[in-house]
């Protein structure tokens, strides 16, 4: 889609089905977690984490549901990086139906986080740089 850098492609299952014949709301916000763990990954903050105990922590995320899932079926779900601050940096997530309809619309707040002196940390130069990179945005429009 455009304006996104990121695209997960999912399977849906039949157990993330609910009693009403669609797609849970929760199996939804599995999806964005899928999502939200391949950026991350391709910004390289999953690794830094095992390696050194800094890494990325969840500090929000709200979703928007805006069209029911059904089993069986695919969603595929594009992600982009549009603020980076401080310590922290939002990612946004649209999730589409095989049919190519919006089913819903996620948000993300990434904290960078030192495990082991428990305290968030400014975000280095080197993730910034990846983040801008990926999305192709200007030092100054971050």
């Amino acid at each position: 889609m455009h304006g996104y850098s990121t695209r997960l492609e999912l399977r849906i299952d039949w157990d993330d089905m609910d009693l009403f014949g669609h797609v849970n709301n929760l199996a939804i916000l599995r999806y964005v977690q899928a999502a939200r763990v391949n950026y991350l990954e391709i910004i390289g903050l999953m690794q830094s984490q095992a390696k050194s105990k800094i890494g990325p922590i969840l500090a929000s995320t709200s979703c928007r549901f805006r069209k029911p899932l059904y089993y069986p079926g695919q969603v595929r779900v594009f992600s982009k990086s549009d603020q980076i601050k401080n310590s922290s940096f939002r990612i946004r997530h649209a999730v589409y139906n095989d049919r190519n309809e919006i089913a819903a619309e996620a948000e993300d707040i990434i904290v960078l986080f030192d495990f082991r002196q428990n305290t968030k940390l400014t975000i280095p130069d080197e993730i910034r740089m990846k983040i801008e990179k990926l999305e192709k945005m200007k030092p100054d429009n971050a």
